[in-house]
This record gives structure tokens, sequence and C-alpha cells, in this order.
């Protein structure tokens, strides 16, 4: 299905790509979510040793209560460090609303194998390509890097089935994006050139 894209698609995929932090009630079919993970192990690996493994999770009482765990131990982090943005996003985790999952239909968590050494790398790019290849299925995605802090929790660990011996590297959420706001101009990159 995403092998039929053609290269000046893929380039429109990586330029057009945002994080989406606000989402439809639309469900997000399996078989989406199933071609959004092969092409995630489609990602660049270390020796080819693939060290990721998948939960894929629906179940937004877990997600809500994740969120409510996860929402004051940021709060904390956030005001110790006092960077400026952070003021915003800081607000929001003191409101009982919000939800730092975006109300999104589907996380999935991307798990790295603690015993090989590329495999916080490696899971990056695979989760980069799953992002990718939700936004050329008409689904948004965000990186929620904030919820990695649910593995300081045995409970959902267990919940989520997570093998002692992996780490959750990315929490990833999608799902179909409700109206976006213009995406955020990026600044031009520094280059040094070596003749």
């Amino acid at each position: 299905m995403l092998k039929d894209i053609e290269p000046a698609e893929i380039l429109s995929v990586i330029l057009e790509r945002r994080s989406v932090r606000n989402y439809t009630d639309r469900d997000v079919p399996d078989e989406a979510i199933r071609a959004i993970i092969a092409a995630g192990v489609q990602a660049p690996t270390a020796l080819g040793l693939q060290p990721w493994q998948f939960v894929v999770v629906r179940d937004r009482g877990l997600m809500r209560r994740m969120s409510d765990y996860c929402k004051p131990l940021l709060a904390g982090r956030i005001g110790e460090e006092a960077r400026p943005g952070t003021e915003e996003f800081l607000a929001a985790l003191t409101t009982p609303e919000f939800n730092i999952f975006y109300n999104a239909p589907v996380l999935v968590l991307v798990l790295g194998d603690r015993g090989v050494a590329s495999s916080i790398l490696d899971c990056a790019l695979c989760a980069e390509n799953m992002m990718l290849a939700a936004w050329a299925l008409g689904i948004g995605s965000c990186w929620i890097g904030s919820a990695a802090l649910i593995q300081e929790n045995p409970e959902f660990l267990a919940a989520l089935e997570v093998p002692d011996d992996h780490q959750i590297v990315a929490p990833l959420i999608f799902g179909y994006p409700a109206p976006l706001q213009p995406k955020r101009e990026r600044r031009e990159p520094r280059i040094t050139w070596i003749p």
C-alpha cells in the first residue's frame, strides 16, 4: 500500500507532517495501525538487530489514568527547570481535564531492548517512519515523550505487558486530525560545507 507512493509524494509527506494535538472521535482501523508499524520496522537498525516491540493501547480509561499519573510528575520536573516556552504546558498540566495524550484514540508504545546498545536510536528511527507513514495515510500522530514516565509505575508496566528487558522509547499517539493550526515554520539549518 505505501510502496506505491511517488518520490515527490514522499517529500510532501516529510514536509507537511506535523505533531497533531487535536483529534476527532473516529477510530483508527487495526489494518492502518498494522501498516504504520510495518513501515516502522523498515527503519535502519544497527547490525540488523531490530530491537523493538510494540504495545497498542486503545483503552482510553487506561490512557487517562496514565495521563493523570504523569501530569504531577511532569509539573514538578518542568517547574524545577523553568525554561522559556514551558509556561503554557505547565499550566495545562495543572488543569484536571487536560490529557497528555490529547484524547487520541490510539497509543502505540515503541519498546526497545535494553540489551541492545543502539536500541534507543533504532527505535527513534522506527518511530519517525511510523509518524510519516501515518501522515501518508491521513492519520495524525505525536510523540508524547513525557509519557515515558509511566516506566516508573510497575502497575502500568504490568498492565501494558512491558517485558522487564525492554524500555519505553517512543510513546506515539495516532488518530484522525481535528482542524489543525498552521504548521510552525522551521528555522534555517546551520550547515557547514567542507570542500
